[in-house]
């Protein structure tokens, strides 16, 4: 199960991640059924493995059902509402789960250490947030909120990468790099968030994301544990067999179309 390293072997994590995305679909078609409303948010610092965790939840099951929103920065109309408004036109209609790659915790995070909100908009999110979330989940929704927590040493060695790789170097965002400056201002903010948002009805769940492999394993066993659910019977499908009715040559008939060049 484990190289020499220590890390899982490949084998070993392809077949624990296909039988937990089998289990996700199973999760898929009873949220379908049952109309449940559920949303799950990912935050954590800058390269601690978000993108690829949600890959490895959404990469088997159905974009109609399991929806991400990782929104841009506000535009001046947004920043006249009320600050949770813009997030609330993505939440979760009967049948549906919304993953939020980053979400209104951005206030409490990227905009409380860069500056971007003052520390009475600060003060007043930490306080209200726990209230808001509350009503949305005495409404039905579920929630779950995931913080993935990469080391110093994990984050340094990622941005090096990203750096490196010409593949990488679109993930380096304006933030990154003062973000690494930054380390301990995120810390504080991170334990002030928690502190403050960390509740019975609305907990959050600390992620170790420096094993890429393992974190993914552990997330989606965990979202699997948290929502209840229960195999949808199906009825038996059969292929049905090609109708000769109206039969024609329809290979021949796309001679002298513009092919793609088979280079390959």
């Amino acid at each position: 199960m484990k190289t020499k390293d220590g890390k899982l072997k490949r084998k070993h994590y392809e077949t624990e991640l296909r039988r937990l995305q089998v289990e996700l679909c199973r999760l898929q078609d009873w949220v379908r059924q049952e109309g449940l409303r559920v949303i799950i948010v990912f935050e954590g610092r800058d390269g601690a493995g978000k993108g690829g965790t949600i890959r490895a939840l959404t990469e088997r099951v159905s974009p109609r059902v399991f929806r991400v929103v990782a929104l841009p920065a506000p535009s001046d109309r947004e920043k006249s509402q009320l600050y949770i408004q813009r997030y609330l036109a993505h939440f979760p209609a009967a049948g549906e789960v919304v993953i939020f790659d980053r979400s209104w915790y951005n206030r409490a995070g990227v905009e409380k250490v860069m500056g971007f909100c003052s520390q009475e908009q600060l003060h007043s999110f930490l306080k209200q947030v726990p209230e808001v979330e509350k009503h949305f989940i005495h409404q039905g929704i579920i929630l779950i909120k995931f913080w993935l927590e990469v080391s110093n040493e994990e984050q340094a060695r990622r941005f090096e990468a990203r750096i490196e790789d010409p593949i990488r170097q679109w993930k380096l965002s304006p933030m990154d790099l003062p973000s690494r400056e930054r380390w301990y201002d995120y810390s504080r903010a991170r334990d002030a968030m928690l502190k403050a948002t960390d509740t019975k009805i609305s907990p959050w769940y600390i992620l170790r994301s420096d094993d890429k492999k393992r974190a993914r394993l552990n997330c989606l066993a965990q979202i699997l544990k948290l929502i209840p659910y229960q195999p949808v019977k199906k009825p038996k499908i059969k292929l049905p067999g090609r109708s000769k009715k109206g039969a024609y040559d329809d290979v021949a008939s796309l001679k002298g179309r513009r092919f793609v060049p088979e280079k390959y």
